[in-house]
């Protein structure tokens, strides 16, 4: 079993926790490879990282999730800072340039990173980054995400992401089909409709707005060094993320690479979303070689 060594790098506002599974620099001649999402944080990648036993893999917590704690008073998370964060976090690794996989929001810290600092990544796995620019029906994802957002604030977290929950699986455009359904309740995904009064979730609140409103520059990326492959689950096929994720290929002038599963399908059985980690780190494998 690969050992796992955590570390805490300081950087501007914020402490920046990450793990470490295998040798610094690595034994061989392949590249780190970092997983990184958002707003889900190291710990979700585990059953992902038991499948590269052989690989130099580091994940960390983005500042103000998990244990990474900020010190800069914000509470809001943007691809921008997460990039910059990032581009710290490889310079300290002095293991550089890397392989990257991102997941969702994650995605989308890559191609930042990859527009902001080309010569730190290889290659960018990009999987369904919630992107709502390059969808034909933007304005209607907007609304759908203020209409989650705004059960939220009425009722709390259960009911913000019963909302949630339909948005991400509505088929197709979000047309008026869709904003005349009620909302659906939250013991209908097995939720609590308790509010505990709370509303700092970083993915219902406004916190990662900035993650969803994110605009590509796709000139920068495809002028980048980096190869860039975005990817859908074949799962996923009709929904918000995997039209997203064919836009943004689009985008950049390709076709998304198919993984198995759905959004979360290398989320192992803990989760409460479990996918097919093996058979998605096999794919993973498949598009990094």
């Amino acid at each position: 079993m690969t050992t796992t060594r955590t570390h805490t790098l300081a950087v501007p506002g914020a402490d920046l926790v990450y793990d470490v599974r295998g040798p610094l620099p690595p034994a061989d001649a392949r590249p780190v490879l970092l997983m990184i999402g958002q707003p889900m944080t190291a710990e979700g990648f585990s059953a992902l990282v038991e499948h590269f036993a052989d690989r130099t893999v580091v994940t960390y917590d983005p500042r103000g999730l998990g244990r990474s704690r900020r010190t800069d008073g914000r509470s809001d998370h943007t691809p921008q800072q997460q990039a910059a964060d990032l581009h710290l976090l490889i310079e300290a690794l002095g293991a550089g340039p890397v392989e990257v996989f991102g997941s969702s929001g994650g995605a989308v810290t890559g191609l930042e990173l990859v527009a902001t600092h080309p010569g730190d990544v290889v290659t960018l796995v990009a999987h369904e980054p919630p992107i709502n620019a390059v969808l034909p029906d933007a304005a209607g994802a907007e609304r759908a995400r203020a209409r989650f957002h705004e059960a939220y604030q009425a009722k709390g977290s259960g009911a913000g992401m019963a909302d949630f929950i339909a948005m991400t699986s509505w088929q197709g455009e979000f047309t008026d089909d869709y904003f005349a359904r009620p909302s659906p309740d939250p013991a209908a995904f097995g939720m609590p409709a308790d509010d505990d009064g709370s509303r700092d979730d970083p993915l219902l609140s406004k916190n990662s707005w900035a993650v969803i409103d994110y605009r590509p520059d796709a000139a920068r990326l495809t002028a980048a060094p980096t190869r860039i492959v975005v990817a859908v689950g074949e799962e996923s096929a009709g929904t918000y993320t995997a039209r997203t994720a064919l836009g943004t290929a689009a985008l950049l002038g390709q076709e998304a690479a198919v993984f198995p599963s759905h959004h979360g399908g290398f989320l192992g059985e803990h989760s409460g979303y479990a996918g097919k980690p093996a058979e998605f780190a096999a794919r993973l494998r498949e598009v990094l070689a």
